[in-house]
Formats: structure tokens, sequence, C-alpha cells
């Protein structure tokens, strides 16, 4: 049955239109379906379990619990400060599009960039655990299989199967992606709880002061999870945790466009999936780190101390054993929802010529109301760079380059409106944060600069060592391997020279101003007309 579809008398088309922009997607989702795919993102099953060794292993239990705390308040802040933007101008484009009203030209350009580059990164990092969750735990753990043969090449086509499933069911329209992502919202709720009750009954002690201590684990006392680094350093690199936890809540504003009620809902999408996964994980990390019988000895076991942990104090059971099947919708769904929020930000960046192919990429299929090729080029991206990063250790290269770049792109619209508020931004929805703004901005900027820090300081480069035949056994050679400098340096360097050789003369940018609106209307009738939607 064909989807209903709004006139353009509604009030969510008005405020599109007003843009510059025709209402092609089919606009089915309410404030439930707002707030469930950016929980869904955010999934505190994910980036909470396979993220755990990162805060362990730099700053102990401080990491945990008052890294989480901190985390958490900045993300809200920053989701507060976003919101406010949203409520104004809801476009799937969303953080490209605000960036290049309140900015300019280049500003949106340079943010759009930074934001698929995060939004690619989300994908493959929670794949790649994923496959290790369900190689490890399930396969290996549960059913007794033998993984220790499966390399590189297996974790790579894993995740390639796995991501194309999650394209395809975005293929076929908003409407089966809401419904998953509604299930997928309960779901981590009713997992998280149980989870709760069941680290709570495997504590050996109810002993809350450990959970607070500060222990530099940086180097050999953290299995190497990190480099040898100071207390100080070794705080602000625990704080990825929260932060690759907790983003990907811009989805709820790139699918603005099939978001009814848009200017009204939105901003609520964002601030209650991060406020809510605050809470429920702030209390799920407190009762893990109570399961831990030592912790010295768990930071020691590096990247396995999360999978010893749920192997001792959950797979016993059978519920323990459902949990992990819980555990593992959850992470799918999870990255389902990263490909809806990515694709959008892509058929959005596309539609204003932002990328190579931009015709192909912003096209909409008539029958499904989703932009197919952006999709499918959401999920071959993110294939590619799981290849590229896995001998770097793909989920912490991934999880790292996700809160590093997302966060980054954040910042880069609220900079832009802490200068633009007042002057040339005059335009504003129902969610204002008033004599706020500019102090949450401020803060905004200085997280950006510590969790850019932070990553860089956390994913090193590996210096290559040379072979000796001679050895018994035998050492082989090893290959230098760049870490995240190199390709921040490498991406900034791309994007200046694409900047000032081609772009700065054909890039256009979003529509601004009445006359460059008022020229799209035909171009907003031809548009819709194509895809069904009424005129």
């Amino acid at each position: 049955m064909a989807a209903p579809v709004h006139t353009d008398t509604s009030e969510d088309v008005k405020v599109l239109h007003s843009m510059g922009y025709a209402q092609e997607l089919s606009r089915r989702m309410g404030g439930f379906q707002s707030f469930a795919i950016s929980f869904s993102i955010i999934c505190i099953l994910s980036g909470g379990f396979g993220s755990f060794p990162i805060a362990l292993s730099t700053g102990g239990p401080f990491s945990l619990t008052i890294g989480w705390i901190i985390g958490s308040a900045y993300a809200l802040i920053v989701a507060a400060c976003l919101g406010q933007i949203a409520s104004a101008y809801p476009t799937a484009g969303s953080l490209y599009h605000w960036s290049s009203i309140l900015g300019g030209r280049f500003w949106g350009w340079a943010t759009a960039y930074v934001n698929l580059l995060g939004l690619l990164f989300v994908i493959p990092a929670v794949n790649v655990f994923l496959y290790l969750v369900t190689r490890d735990l399930l396969f290996g753990s549960v059913l007794g299989w033998d993984v220790s043969g499966w390399g590189m090449g297996t974790q790579i086509l894993s995740v390639a199967v796995i991501t194309a499933a999650q394209a395809l069911l975005n293929h076929f329209g908003i409407r089966l992606t809401t419904i998953l992502t509604d299930f997928s919202g309960y779901l981590i709720l009713g997992v998280t709880v149980i989870l709760i009750v069941m680290f709570l009954m495997a504590a050996p002690s109810f002993d809350i002061s450990k959970a607070f201590t500060f222990v530099n684990n940086t180097g050999a006392p953290g299995g190497g999870v990190s480099p040898q680094t100071g207390p100080l350093m070794a705080i602000i690199i625990g704080l990825l945790y929260p932060l690759f936890t907790i983003t990907g809540f811009d989805a709820s504003a790139h699918t603005a466009e099939e978001t009814v009620n848009a200017r009204n809902t939105v901003h609520k999408g964002m601030l209650h999936s991060v406020f809510w996964s605050g809470v429920f994980g702030f209390v799920l990390i407190l009762v893990m780190i109570l399961a831990i019988p030592d912790l010295n000895a768990a930071a020691a076991s590096g990247w396995s101390s999360f999978n010893n942990l749920f192997i001792a104090a959950i797979l016993p059971t059978f519920i323990g054993k459902l949990m992990l099947i819980g555990v593992i919708i959850s992470n799918f769904l999870c990255a389902l929802a990263a490909v809806t929020s990515t694709s959008r930000m892509i058929y959005a960046f596309a539609r204003d010529g932002g990328l190579p192919f931009s015709g192909l990429l912003s096209s909409v299929s008539p029958t499904y109301r989703t932009p197919v090729a952006a999709i499918w080029f959401s999920a071959i991206m993110a294939v590619v760079l799981t290849a590229v990063t896995t001998p770097l250790n793909a989920f912490a290269a991934l999880s790292t380059g996700c809160a590093m770049y997302l966060y980054i792109s954040y910042a880069m619209p609220i900079v832009a409106g802490f200068f633009a508020e007042g002057k040339t931004w005059t335009t504003f929805g129902s969610f204002r944060l008033g004599g706020l703004s500019k102090v949450f901005a401020v803060i905004v900027m200085i997280g950006t600069v510590l969790v850019t820090i932070g990553g860089h300081a956390f994913v090193v480069s590996i210096p290559g060592t040379p072979g000796d035949a001679a050895a018994n056994p035998p050492v082989a050679a090893t290959s230098f391997v760049p870490g995240l400098w190199y390709y921040s340096v490498g991406f900034a360097i791309i994007l200046a020279i694409l900047w000032f050789a081609i772009e700065n003369r054909r890039f256009q940018g979003p529509p601004i101003g009445e006359a460059a609106i008022a020229k799209r209307k035909a171009i907003i009738a031809a548009a819709e007309k194509a895809v069904g939607e009424s005129a």
C-alpha cells in the first residue's frame, strides 16, 4: 500500500520549502521514533561494552564512573546546542546545512566532510565489535568453536556481510527501519535492566568506593591498550569511552525530513536519547565494576577485560546466554540506524552538489522513498574503512575516530552559531537556550580540543621492526602502521586541496536567501512529482 503523504500545506513541508528543499523522503517518524533512532545508535550495549577496556586501562574505575558522568554531561550540552539549531532548521543535512547558514559556504562544506567521516567510522566500529563479540563469546565460549584461526580476512568479510544486510533493510523504506529501531530501543532498555541485576548478583562485594578510585593503568598495567602516559592524559584518553558510546545522536536531526512536527520533535529526540543513555549506562558501569573481583588483574588483561567479565558473570546461566543474543541483536540494530543516519547526510549533501556523483547519491527511490544510492555508498565505504584500519586494531581506531571526528563536526555549527547568534542568525525555533547558549558553546569548544588531543594520543603509530631469519624460531619483519595523526593530517590536506583547487569555485552550498530559494520552486515541484508527493 502506498505510503500516506503530506500536502504542501502541512507545516513541516512549508518549513522545508522555505529552506529551498522538496519533500522527497517519506515523513513517517513521530517523537518516539526520533528518540529511538538516536538511542539505538548510542546503544550502551555497544560502545558501553566494546570500549569498556579503554577506560579501565587508562584511568581505571575513575574513568569508568566519573569519566562517564563528565562525558555524559558534556554530550548533553552538545545535544542541547545542536537541538537549538535543529529547532530552527530541521533538514536532513543538519550539521552541514546549519554550518553553511551560520558560518558560510566553506564552513558548511568542511563540516559536511568531517561529519561524514565520523558517521562512516560509526558503522564499521559497531560492526567490528559485533563480529568480535559474536566470534569470541557466542561461537567461542557458548558453542565451543575453535575461532583461533579467524584472522583479518575473516573479520573484513564478516563485517561486509553484516553491513550489506543493514543496507538492504534500509533500502526498503523508513517504515521498516523505524519498526526495527523502535524495537531496538525497548530491547536495549530490557537487556540493560536484566544485565544490571545479573552483574549485581555476581558481585563478590558491594564496596562502592572502589568504583571511584583513580589508577593510572596506561601502558603495561592496562595490558597495552593505551600507550604509557601521565595521569592527566590518562583521564583525557579515558573520556573517549563515554564519548564514543554517547555519539550518533545527530541521527534525530539527519532524519528530520522524515519526522512529523520536526521543529518541536527533533531536539527532544537528541536530548532524551543522550540523557537516558547516560543514566542507564552509569548504573550498568557501576555494577560491572562491582562484579570484577580484581580490578588490577582485569585491567592487565587489556582488550579481554570485558569478555572475561561477561564470561564469568553472565554466560554461565541460560538467561545470560539469552542476554548475549540480545547484545548481539542490539549491536546489529545500532549499526542499522547508523546506516540510516549516514545515508541521509550523504543524500542531503549530494543534493546541493557537495559530493562526486551528486546526481546519483541524491536520488530517491519512488517506490521506497529512500536514498538508495546513498545507503549503498555508506555500506561500501564502511567496509573499506574496516579493511584500512584492521592492521591498526580496527575497533580502537574506528571507535576513536568516530568519537573524535563526530564531536569535531558537532562543534562546527555550534562555533558558527556562537558568532552568528543575534547578528546574522535571527531565525529560531521553539527550543532556545537563552543565556546559556554562548556559555554552552564555550564548553563545547574546550571539550572538542580535549577529545581531539585524547584521540590522537590514544591511537599512535606502530613502528616497523626488522626481521631475524637466524632466530629460533625466525622473527618476521613488521611494517610501519600509521597512527590517527596521519589520517587526520592527510584528511585535512586533501580537504584543503579540494577546496582551493576545485570546490571554492564550483560548490554553491544550500540555497540561502529569499531570491535563491524562490528560484528553486520549479525544482521542488519536479522533485516531489517524481516521487509521487502531492503538489
